[in-house]
């Protein structure tokens, strides 16, 4: 484990420690639970938070997941299978639940972890993992490289100055082979844990370097609402003093705001006479330029029913290619001579014979047709008539 993860772990360990011990948890879950009642039950149910935890326990050959608070297990199946049918097992038991509400717990055996409660100082609360390193040789027969190992504090009543907690250690050799085997199965954990009635333990001894990171959309929508919430708290009160503040200047300088709005008008104007053009312009190019349902129409038509395309490309300069199969590509040529919408059709590379269906692969570019100019067809017109 690196300084700067021992580090992380320890300020995270002693600011949960911090809140746990602070009177904000109970008064927000009593706040909490008296604005839910307020709630019609389906509401309730639409905002219930999904993520319970699924416990995976190892029996004999078998594995079992179940929900935690429930004694009947979701699904249960052979560790001989491969992975392939355990993950089949696995995804089958988790059908209906959100993908970011799945969380598995690795439910350890209760006679594989070492369990010793401890009395330590109440300054040692904030860091409590690190403490219990030091203390590893004195209270085990191992040492912190051959563990794994969790400290949890005690609601017991303790001496003077003192808190209880409990160590709980597993040997790495006992646990790497489980994980090393959900690993190989394709199955991530997200903690490791003890069974404790029909739940678990509330621990973890999952190495940290082996914890899963996992994206949290709802977390993170929740953030930016509670940002947003924040940011338009304090932009309204900064509007409020701003509205007060600038009541007089904006008596003042309503004149300079009604010459500024003469001004726009005549700018939006001038900018609805330039797209009016605009518009006309390219109203014109449009009824002009063949459109591509009429170009593809006239591609179905001209080519042969045993011909197909696989690709049609139709660039701004007009420049059409398309690429196909057809028995006797070569009198594609004479087909497509006669089209009113292409001009200069012609093979681009060779042709080749494609092994699969026995065909004729080729690679055809063209031209856009592009109608006369209308002031180039003006004197013939003018010129026929009596």
């Amino acid at each position: 484990m690196s300084a700067a993860t021992t580090s992380l772990r320890l300020w995270l360990d002693r600011l949960r420690h911090g809140w746990r011990a602070s009177p904000l948890p109970g008064f927000f879950a009593w706040w909490g639970g008296e604005l839910a009642a307020l709630l019609p039950a389906r509401w309730r149910a639409a905002l219930a938070d999904g993520s319970g935890w699924h416990l995976l326990q190892k029996a004999g050959g078998d594995w079992r997941l179940r929900r935690a608070g429930q004694s009947e297990p979701l699904a249960r199946w052979s560790d001989d299978l491969d992975a392939a049918a355990q993950q089949a097992a696995l995804a089958a038991a988790w059908q209906g639940t959100d993908p970011e509400d799945r969380r598995l717990a690795l439910l350890l055996p209760p006679d594989a972890v070492l369990r010793r409660v401890l009395s330590l100082p109440l300054a040692a609360r904030g860091k409590l993992h690190q403490v219990a390193g030091y203390e590893m040789d004195r209270q085990t027969p191992f040492n912190v490289a051959q563990v794994y190992y969790a400290v949890r504090e005690l609601a017991q009543p303790a001496a003077a100055g003192r808190c209880a907690v409990e160590l709980l250690v597993i040997r790495r050799d006992a646990l790497d082979p489980l994980l090393d085997r959900l690993r190989a199965l394709g199955i991530t954990v997200d903690a490791v844990d003890l069974p404790q009635d029909a739940g678990r333990l509330g621990i973890d001894l999952l190495p940290p370097e082996q914890a899963s990171h996992r994206v949290r959309p709802r977390l993170r929508l929740n953030l930016a609402l509670g940002a947003a919430c924040v940011l338009l708290l304090l932009l309204a009160m900064g509007s409020w003093l701003h509205n007060r503040e600038s009541a007089l200047a904006q008596m003042q300088t309503q004149v300079d705001a009604m010459q500024g709005d003469a001004q726009k008008v005549a700018g939006l104007r001038k900018q609805l006479q330039d797209e009016v053009g605009a518009a006309g312009f390219l109203a014109q190019r449009k009824a002009q330029r063949p459109t591509m349902l009429g170009v593809l129409l006239d591609l179905t038509r001209r080519l042969p029913p045993a011909a197909w395309l696989e690709r049609f490309s139709l660039d701004d300069s007009g420049q059409i290619g398309f690429q196909g199969q057809s028995p006797q590509a070569a009198k594609l040529l004479d087909l497509l001579k006669g089209s009113p919408v292409l001009d200069n059709p012609n093979f681009q590379g060779s042709i080749q014979t494609d092994p699969a269906s026995g065909k004729e692969r080729f690679y055809m570019v063209a031209q856009l047709h592009k109608p006369a100019p209308e002031h180039a067809a003006a004197p013939a017109s003018s010129g026929s008539a009596p």
